[in-house]
């Protein structure tokens, strides 16, 4: 059975910083594009980032660049979210999803595997 486990959420004041992790079990995702996308309440589910199956390429959502991280381990087969400057506005549940190719994990529709989230929740 393939798993995205997400750990690392909780609850943070305005300006701190999380790391969240995803660990992926049941397969390899060496080759796979992995990503982040995030939901608020009321709203719809949208891209953060993602980082190729290579590692060479990282794409990030433009409310996120420049405070926001993406990187691999695959001897871990575990991706990671570094959020720093957070703001209010970054509360919502994160998913880990794993897909082919970069294009497929952006999409959001796509993507062969998620996780179930983890709550990031800031505080003003």
């Amino acid at each position: 059975q393939v798993l995205l486990v997400e750990s690392g959420g909780g609850l943070v004041q305005a300006g701190g910083s999380l790391r969240l992790s995803c660990e992926a079990s049941g397969r390899t995702f060496s080759t796979y594009a992995m990503g982040w996308f995030r939901q608020a309440p009321g709203k719809e589910r949208e891209f953060v980032t993602v980082i190729s199956g290579s590692g060479n390429s990282l794409v990030y959502a433009d409310s996120v660049k420049g405070r926001f991280t993406i990187s691999r381990d695959k001897a871990k087969n575990t991706v990671y979210l570094q959020m720093n400057s957070l703001k209010p506005e970054d509360t919502a549940v994160y998913y880990c999803t794993a897909a082919r190719t970069t294009a497929a994990a952006m999409s959001g529709k796509t993507n062969d595997y998620w996780g179930q989230g983890t709550q990031v929740t800031v505080s003003s």
